[in-house]
């Protein structure tokens, strides 16, 4: 793979994927514990996707980016955030793979804990998978109705019975 740094713009905007680097982050790949930062885009909708992350690097052929350390990811048009040991960003599949404590977050509230969780971007879904003899957890804020406590349909009532005498 060849690391993000080293690619030539002209090569990203053919490929359809820009990535925006600050200027000052260009000195610090010889420091490893700096972070690098990508935002990828696509050329229809301009909607930025923010990694960051100790390590990154892009392989021109199948035009995957690959986030290692610290991997933080903002996703401000799906109102989403990341964190994980590691990330892939696949732009041919328009596909994220996140691995190693996998933490979604969702503006609202919900989120997501994982070893593994790929996020398909075209169907805004989430596939999580856990560590071994663990489990996936999942927080949902559900909203209460206005007449939270009370039930659609009344509640079966015990028949009467007539007595004859």
């Amino acid at each position: 793979m060849m690391p993000c740094y080293k690619l030539p713009i002209s090569q990203i905007r053919r490929v359809g994927l820009a990535l925006l680097m600050p200027a000052f982050l260009l000195g610090s790949f010889a420091v490893p514990n700096q972070l690098q930062t990508a935002t990828a885009q696509t050329s229809g909708e301009n909607r930025p996707l923010t990694i960051r992350a100790d390590v990154q690097e892009y392989d021109a052929k199948t035009q995957v980016i690959t986030a290692r350390g610290n991997v933080q990811m903002f996703y401000p048009s799906r109102q989403l955030q990341a964190t994980a040991a590691q990330a892939q960003y696949f732009s041919k599949e328009r596909r994220i793979d996140f691995s190693g404590n996998v933490y979604i977050l969702q503006q609202g509230g919900n989120s997501i804990r994982a070893e593994k969780v790929t996020y398909l971007i075209d169907e805004g879904r989430f596939v999580a998978l856990p560590q071994t003899n663990r489990q996936v957890e999942s927080i949902y804020m559900v909203q209460e109705s206005d007449n939270a406590g009370q039930t659609a349909t009344p509640a079966p009532q015990t028949p009467e019975f007539k007595r004859s005498n």
